[in-house]
């Protein structure tokens, strides 16, 4: 019988061994979650992260930039450019509760490390011109609204060529959205999900482009709940930098935790992308409702699958993967 550490110790190993070895942009808007998947990337070295971008969404953008830049910098990946997008959605206004981009744009953890100024290149610049001149595929984790990856793909559709995949976080498409959890925004839309309500308008865009998608929905976020027990049990084991960081941003987290709120959002659809059997999906054509009352609803429709939908995850892998990750 393999001991439970030694048993997580080769999770990491397996998914390692599994990685993608094509080179990673992540796009992301900063927030909790955003910091503990791009942390779980960060500790693995052999990752090929080439940039970050930062998209409009729980943290503003230049916020969210300065916060990735630190995060980075604490991970000694000072190598790694960080790009801010635009400050608004394609097109309406749909934003964040205050109060939690208020939270986002403000990691008191992160500030151990100098501020680092994002590149002066905005996020969509970059990734038209990096994408066109990529000697080979690239993988996009995107942990966001599609602003960014949207607004490169309407400047050059042949930046397509030269993206392997899109893993996303986002959309619900047999389950309830997520916009009325915890009661702080309130609206009538019961069936979308945060990161494709705020721009539907470039999830429609990609969905429709042809890029292969593997899209990690609430579907399969719901069956990875961050308890208390395992809060607990994080917070009294040794960790490494960047595992402060994250039990750092755990415990900021305590109230939703406490609350049985609180799911691995992003962080397992950065583990889907380091070990993809972590997720189980679904080939499906999904559309996206870009007008109220359903505004952001991602719809499992008749038609050639356009994504593969992550309907179910491995729980028990996922926290061993996510735990050993951070061991010092």
């Amino acid at each position: 019988m393999i001991p439970f550490r030694g048993l997580a110790a080769l999770l990491v190993t397996t998914a390692l061994a599994s990685a993608q070895s094509k080179p990673i942009i992540v796009d992301t808007d900063a927030g909790s979650d955003d910091i503990m998947a791009v942390s779980l990337l960060l500790a693995h070295p052999s990752v090929r992260l080439d940039a970050v971008t930062v998209v409009n969404g729980l943290a503003h953008v230049d916020a969210g930039a300065r916060n990735m830049g630190r995060l980075l910098d604490l991970a000694g990946r000072k190598n790694v450019p960080v790009f801010a997008g635009r400050s608004t959605p394609l097109r309406g206004n749909n934003e964040f509760p205050a109060e939690w981009r208020k939270i986002s744009d403000d990691f008191p953890i992160l500030k151990l490390a100098a501020p680092r100024p994002p590149e002066h290149k905005r996020a969509a610049d970059y990734l038209v011109e990096h994408l066109r001149s990529a000697r080979e595929p690239v993988q996009i984790l995107a942990l966001g609204p599609l602003t960014n990856l949207a607004e490169a793909y309407e400047r050059d559709h042949s930046i397509a060529r030269n993206i392997a995949e899109i893993v996303l976080m986002g959309g619900a498409v047999r389950v309830p959205g997520n916009l009325q959890d915890g009661g702080v925004f309130h609206t009538s839309n019961s069936t979308a999900e945060w990161n494709i309500f705020i721009d539907p308008i470039a999830a429609r865009i990609i969905f429709r482009s042809g890029i292969p998608i593997r899209l990690i929905a609430l579907d399969a976020t719901n069956k990875v709940k961050i308890s208390p027990e395992f809060l607990f049990e994080f917070a009294e084991k040794p960790h490494s930098a960047l595992g402060a960081v994250v039990a750092g941003v755990l415990e900021a987290d305590r109230e939703s935790i406490d609350q049985g709120i609180f799911y691995a959002w992003d962080p397992l659809a950065a583990a889907a992308l380091l070990k993809p059997a972590i997720v189980k999906t679904v080939p499906m054509h999904i559309v996206i409702q870009e007008d109220a009352p359903e505004e952001g609803r991602t719809t499992e429709s008749a038609g050639a699958p356009n994504t593969k939908v992550a309907v179910d995850a491995d729980a028990a892998s996922f926290l061993a993967l996510f735990s050993e990750s951070f061991a010092k």
